[in-house]
């Protein structure tokens, strides 16, 4: 049995990518369910969900990840929550024909970014016992399932994998429940119209994660509310 909060009130979250798609879909439900959402958005002209708190967040660039995490901290003074769902990718491309560019672009945004959102934002989550961090990843990162394209976008998400097992292994005796999370093929900008599952389906499993009680399962893959293999 797996404890869950029924309502988040007076707590916090950043999710970012939080615009539209899968990052929105997340972000409205955590407001929903209570928390106070900060919605990272890379330009301050879009849109976030309403009942959200609009930010600045584009995770290449870490001026704006300082000033995201600076800010919460100094409205609020605790962060409860991080969804790491901003992401890239293209399709279709072997290692040869991958432009590097896009490898580099890639990694910036689905690994690099990630991480350095954790460097300024860890010291908050682990304030109080059993923030949590919920990364979005796929399941083209298995490495048990390394056949075929998309080499930058797979090993991004592989990477990001590692990062919620060293978040694991570091912070958990901090408190700090760090998990990864295939929300399957979705319909989003990137997933495309064939994509078999709806925004709402897609953000079940990482709403759940972020609603972790104290103590909960850390250091995991989940999907559908059930571990997967690395």
């Amino acid at each position: 049995m797996v404890d869950t909060y029924d309502d988040l009130s007076g707590q916090v979250a950043l999710v970012t990518g939080a615009n539209r798609g899968l990052g929105a879909e997340i972000a409205r439900r955590l407001a929903e369910n209570g928390a106070t959402v900060y919605a990272g958005s890379r330009s301050s002209q879009n849109e976030t969900p309403e009942n959200t708190e609009r930010v600045l967040l584009d995770v290449t660039q870490e001026g704006d990840i300082e000033a995201a995490v600076d800010g919460i901290f100094s409205e609020v003074g605790r962060l409860d929550i991080l969804v790491n769902n901003a992401g890239v990718g293209e399709f279709g491309n072997d290692i040869v024909a991958e432009p590097t560019t896009e490898i580099d672009r890639t990694l910036a945004v689905n690994l690099r970014g990630p991480m350095v959102l954790c460097k300024h934002a860890v010291p908050l989550l682990i304030q109080n016992d059993g923030g949590r961090v919920v990364n979005i990843s796929s399941g083209m990162a298995g490495l048990h399932n390394m056949d075929g394209s998309s080499p930058a976008y797979r090993i991004s998400k592989t990477g990001l994998n590692g990062l919620t097992t060293y978040l694991h292994g570091e912070y958990n005796e901090n408190g700090l429940l760090a998990n990864s999370v295939c929300p399957g093929y979705v319909k989003t900008d990137m997933g495309g119209e064939d994509a078999d599952r709806s925004v709402e389906k897609g953000a079940e499993t990482p709403v759940w994660l972020a609603s972790l009680e104290p103590d909960g399962p850390s250091g995991a893959f989940w999907r559908d509310k059930e571990r997967i293999d690395w």
